[in-house]
């Protein structure tokens, strides 16, 4: 991929300041077009609740709440997805920590689906979810950034899905220091270095207040 084309980068909050989000008016980059779905990456308690919750957990849930809300306002499609970990995992299958943190409003047609790896379209159904309800632009929200909310996103652009990621509204670790290696890199870094590795397609917003949605 050519990125000496790539759109010039959000106004990205810094490292370690995403409780403080770049959602007012004077940090916007631009506006995008309403979107139909919001796919919500791995909220579970194990990820966004306690003391190994990622950092800026409470921003997370916070902005991720508004879309869900956002959505189901405009009757926009919700898919929840839910990681199935391995015995000893903190996403232990059937363990309170493996619980999705918010609600899934079945009567409302929301959706959980469950997978077992990174890729949110690997063996789940979503695509077809996601083509029988007329669906051609998403919003990814989630944990955590570099992995399960990257995979999803990856894929959906790939399936030449239309893809909103909102910088607020999705988180991960810190990554540790290595010896001989790099110092560590906090966590906010780790997420718009995740977000910029998506390539030119992907559109970057700095907040949920930047998402909009509609049914198709």
């Amino acid at each position: 991929m050519n990125t000496d084309s790539r759109p010039e980068p959000v106004a990205a909050t810094p490292a370690g300041s995403l409780d403080s989000p770049a959602s007012n008016a004077g940090t916007r980059t631009r506006t995008v077009d309403p979107v139909h779905a919001l796919i919500v990456v791995d909220m579970q308690s194990a990820f966004v609740t306690g003391a190994d919750s990622v950092p800026h957990a409470a921003t997370v849930l916070a902005r991720t709440e508004q879309l869900i809300a956002g959505a189901r306002a405009a009757g926009a499609l919700v898919v929840q997805l839910q990681n199935d970990g391995p015995e000893g995992a903190p996403d232990e299958v059937g363990t309170p920590n493996w619980e999705v943190r918010l609600p899934v409003d079945t009567e409302r047609g929301e959706v959980l689906l469950r997978k077992t790896v990174d890729d949110g379209f690997e063996e789940t159904g979503l695509e077809e979810l996601l083509r029988g309800r007329g669906v051609t632009a998403l919003a990814v929200c989630g944990v955590m950034s570099e992995m399960c909310v990257s995979a999803t996103a990856r894929t959906a652009l790939d399936l030449d899905f239309r893809v909103v990621l909102p910088h607020d509204a999705h988180g991960t670790y810190d990554i540790p220091a290595a010896a001989g290696i790099s110092d560590a890199v906090p966590a906010a870094t780790v997420s718009r270095v995740a977000e910029w590795a998506l390539g030119d397609e992907v559109e970057i917003v700095p907040s949920a207040d930047d998402v909009s949605f509609v049914v198709p």
